[in-house]
């Protein structure tokens, strides 16, 4: 039981440092990374609710910017895009369909290839999403030094394209 006791208080002292992550030196950038990740998600939700969409998914602002303006793409060109299974891709897309945001149709040269497209919905939802990305962008630009911020995008790169 002591054992117990002891794994609880050593995850409460975690939590209480991961709840102070600017104040807290101890932080791992791994952690920052999910806090980050975390606020944006719902900097995000919030600025594409202020335009009128309150469904906004995390998934939605790749996806979404992928598909606009480009027309039907196949499924498979979509998940290779985004660098996901074709499982993945099926699952985001299927999102954004039941919303309404999304439709899909098959070739007409090959009827085992899907393609995706937005619907008129769709492309005014990937318009707020892209305006709230720029939006939070610029703020973010406005308050961290350039050169800071030249250096986290080649970090953040090198983590995605590792």
């Amino acid at each position: 039981m002591k054992g117990n006791l002891v794994a609880y208080n050593e995850y409460r002292e975690t939590t209480a440092q991961l709840s102070r992550p600017l104040t807290n030196p101890g932080m791992l950038f791994g952690d920052l990374l999910a806090l980050a990740r975390r606020r944006w998600v719902a900097a995000m939700a919030e600025g594409v609710a202020e335009l009128g969409f309150a469904d906004y998914r995390r998934s939605d602002a790749l996806l979404m910017r992928l598909l606009l303006g480009r027309g039907p793409l196949p499924l498979s060109a979509i998940a290779s895009m985004l660098g996901v299974t074709r499982q993945a891709a099926r699952k985001a897309v299927d999102h954004l369909e039941r919303r309404g945001y999304a439709s899909e149709a098959r070739d007409a040269g090959d009827s085992r290839i899907v393609n995706v497209s937005l619907t008129a919905e769709g492309e005014r939802y990937a318009r707020a999403v892209i305006a709230v990305l720029r939006r939070l962008n610029d703020e973010l630009a406005a308050s961290v030094d350039a050169n800071d911020l030249a250096a986290a995008r080649r970090v953040l790169r090198a983590i995605v394209e590792d």
